[in-house]
């Protein structure tokens, strides 16, 4: 563990080194447009002039799912409440008298669907709920691990974006601080962050559980209870900025109409800003999706965008390169 770590840190320190030698701080980027807006913005608030923004101002927002890791064919998250509910079924045998449930036990995503949202936070009150903040990432972190996508058999944590890795240490060398700001679990995402992107515990905003206080052999402890306490998605994302990082980004990064209010709330401030698109149109190193699809749907963003000065990627054109 302490091998990997320090070769992570390494890792992770590589740009700012890059970046003084006058290397491309952004290699997986084909030249063009986005990479070229990508560059003229940073630059334009990190040198002295009339674009500057004291370091302390440089917030940079991130959705995760589709946008620095793979969604398809189902949020990661989703399959780990399956894989879950799995898991616990010997211990709830009255789950087998629930038409969910029963599909969630036998993998039949598209049935555990069916249940819609209230079916989905019953199966994600059972899978995640119970246990400290704590106990769960470490559950969290120890299935991620193991659990494999079903298309290239990597964990999920290998299948990352090396052009956003890119982007999250361009930023980090250039005085950003970067913030996760997603619809998923907020300890679920807590359990990767740090390892896999460089982004501590305390700059992910997420979805969340209510939590209560409670004692143990003496010891005061936290319990997540089976009950949604916020969903960090659509409109809650700019709650979420507001009460969790208390400043309004500069930069933002998105994929799908789940972060169009946080790519208003970001762009529609004062001074020099900047929005970001990840279309997912590459089919042969990826998936190809956007207006009709049950999972990262892109309609209303991309329509948008345009019109508001909001950078889209083509996957497929732009990135030399998908996976690390």
């Amino acid at each position: 563990m302490i091998e990997r770590r320090s070769l992570a840190a390494l890792f992770l320190a590589l740009p700012v080194a890059a970046q003084a030698q006058g290397a491309d701080p952004l290699p997986s980027w084909r030249e063009g447009p986005r990479k070229r807006a990508l560059l003229d913005f940073v630059a334009a608030v990190t040198r002295e002039g009339s674009g500057f923004v004291p370091p302390a101002e440089r917030i940079a927002v991130f959705d995760n799912d589709g946008t620095l890791w793979v969604e398809q064919p189902a949020y990661p998250q989703l399959v780990f409440i399956l894989d879950r509910i799995r898991t616990l079924a010997p211990q709830n045998p009255a789950w087998q008298q629930d038409a969910v449930f029963r599909a969630a036990m036998a993998g039949d995503l598209r049935g555990a669907m069916a249940g819609g949202h209230e079916g989905l936070m019953r199966l994600a009150g059972a899978a995640m709920a119970g246990n400290t903040p704590e106990a769960f990432q470490q559950i969290a972190a120890d299935w991620l691990r193991m659990a494999r996508h079903p298309k290239w058999n990597r964990t999920y944590p290998a299948l990352v974006y090396q052009p956003m890795l890119e982007v999250l240490r361009f930023l980090r060398a250039s005085g950003f601080t970067n913030f996760i700001v997603s619809g998923g679990g907020v300890e679920f995402v807590r359990a990767f962050a740090e390892e896999t992107y460089g982004i501590p515990p305390q700059h992910v905003v997420g979805s969340s559980f209510a939590l209560k206080v409670t004692e143990d052999a003496g010891r005061l402890t936290l319990l997540r209870e089976p009950r949604v306490d916020f969903i960090d998605d659509g409109p809650g994302k700019p709650i979420g900025i507001a009460r969790h990082i208390g400043r309004r980004p500069i930069a933002a990064f998105g994929n799908s109409d789940s972060d169009f209010e946080m790519l208003r709330y970001t762009m529609e401030g004062s001074g020099q800003r900047f929005g970001m698109i990840i279309r997912h149109d590459d089919a042969e190193r990826e998936f190809a999706y956007d207006r009709e699809s049950h999972v990262g749907r892109l309609a209303r963003a991309l329509d948008a965008a345009p019109a508001l000065g909001w950078q889209v990627v083509s996957m497929r054109e732009d990135w030399a390169r998908v996976f690390v």
